[in-house]
């Protein structure tokens, strides 16, 4: 599986392609909102989302049956950011599992600010 091209058409919203890369019982988690999808249905959520997407892959690492990716997801109006860490796990080519994790992205939590510990990593 190119893990780049499924990632430009996941921020695309390309329906018909993203169907050929999963396997047809895939199970796809998103753990930080507490669900489970079948591949129709994450297709759905992800090709339904409002608006138009764009995004980078900021890292990305490979076992032997999974591709693990860090991905900063942004409109294309950069009007906020998100970021995602994918577990993609394959059998055949094809992804079999995926467990996402979902987070904005924004300013440290007031309470770490008044500690004065940290510093912008950008």
């Amino acid at each position: 599986m190119n893990t780049k091209d499924f990632w430009r058409d996941v921020l695309e919203q390309n329906r018909e392609k993203l169907q050929g890369y999963f396997h047809e019982d895939a199970v796809i988690r998103w753990h930080c909102s507490n669900e489970l999808f079948t591949v129709q249905e994450y297709i759905r959520a992800n090709c339904e989302y409002p608006g138009q997407w764009d995004g980078e892959i900021e890292r990305m690492e490979e076992t032997t049956d999974t591709i693990i990716t860090a991905v900063k997801v942004y409109p294309v109006d950069k009007s906020c950011s998100f970021h995602v860490v994918s577990f993609l796990k394959l059998a055949n080519g094809l992804i079999t599992e995926m467990d996402e994790y979902w987070g904005d992205d924004g300013v440290a939590l007031e309470w770490r600010r008044q500690l004065g510990i940290g510093r912008s990593m950008r």
